[in-house]
This record gives structure tokens, C-alpha cells and sequence, in this order.
């Protein structure tokens, strides 16, 4: 059986033609930083996913972060940081489920809370796993000083082995 794949901007513009044995097993990767360019690219990414029946995988890379408490600089307790990180990623989950119930549509979502610098992390995790393509927001809250496109974004595109679509 085939299934007609078709969006522009979610507007029919370009009808593809796929075997549905073809398009089930795939898998994208979206990476959430709780930012409202990263939800915009869960929200894109989920869209992709739902039309294509691929699997979901949204992550979130945790990093020590400091504080500058009177004149000292102190790192950030690792049970907030996890804590804050599983709230992100229940967060990009139930914007990806609201997506899929909107479309009708079952979609299976997979979450993983990681650790590391962020654009490493996640090229790593979409170059060795089954990614077949990796979704970032343009610009996230580490990257507010970047004019264009944020160097994580950037860091991502240039070390991933798949396709990367930078969401704006």
C-alpha cells in the first residue's frame, strides 16, 4: 500500500510517493533545550515524524551551569540540573503528543536526558544511533548572543552524518 506524503508549510505543494513498509522504521531526532526556538522545532520535527510513521526521539543535554553567588562562582546542584532537564523533556513530550492527537495520528516518542556539551552530544547520539535526521532550533538559551543561526545549531550541522534541519 502506498501513502501520499505531501506539506509545504503543512500546505499541499509536492506529493511523494512512499511504500509504507519504506517509511515505517525511521527515526528523528530533535533536540530541546526548553527554549521557543527548540519548541518550534519539536513542533516541526513531530509534524515530519507523524507524516513519515517515524519514531520520535527528543533529548535534552544536561550541563553544568554556574552561578556567580557573592563574588563566587558556584556550580549548579546535579539534582536541579536533572530535575530541570526531565521537566524540558516532559515538556517537548506532551507538545509532540498534542501534535499527534491533533493529526489523528499515533506517534511513538522516545525521551533521553544526556549529558556532555550539547552540540557534541547530540551529533554524537544522531551519528551513532538511528538517527535519519536531526532537528534543532535556530538559536536556543545558550545562544541568545549568536545574530544568525547559534553555534550549537552550527556545531550540529557540521559534525552530524545526517541530515540536520535547523528550524526557525
Amino acid at each position: 500500500m502506498y501513502e501520499i506524503i505531501a506539506f509545504h508549510n503543512w500546505e499541499p505543494a509536492l506529493a511523494l510517493l512512499y511504500p509504507k513498509d519504506e517509511a515505517s522504521g525511521m527515526r528523528y531526532l530533535v533536540a530541546t533545550d526548553g527554549s521557543t526556538e527548540s519548541d518550534t522545532a519539536v513542533e516541526y520535527a513531530t509534524k515530519h515524524a507523524v507524516a513519515m510513521g517515524a519514531t520520535l526521539e527528543i533529548v535534552h543535554v544536561i550541563t553544568p551551569e554556574t552561578e556567580l553567588v557573592d563574588g563566587e562562582v558556584v556550580l549548579q546542584g546535579p539534582n536541579e540540573a536533572t530535575d530541570r532537564g526531565y521537566r524540558t523533556l516532559e515538556h517537548a513530550e506532551s507538545l509532540a503528543e498534542e501534535i499527534a492527537d491533533g493529526a489523528g495520528k499515533e506517534l511513538t516518542i522516545e525521551t533521553h536526558l544526556l549529558t556532555g556539551r550539547p552540540a557534541d552530544t547530540v551529533a554524537d547520539r544522531a551519528n551513532s544511533g538511528d538517527a535519519d535526521a536531526v532537528y534543532v532550533g535556530h538559536r536556543g538559551l545558550s545562544d541568545k548572543h549568536e545574530d544568525v543561526v547559534g553555534s550549537v545549531a552550527k556545531s550540529i550541522v557540521s559534525r552530524a552524518t545526517v541530515p540536520v534541519t535547523v528550524v526557525r
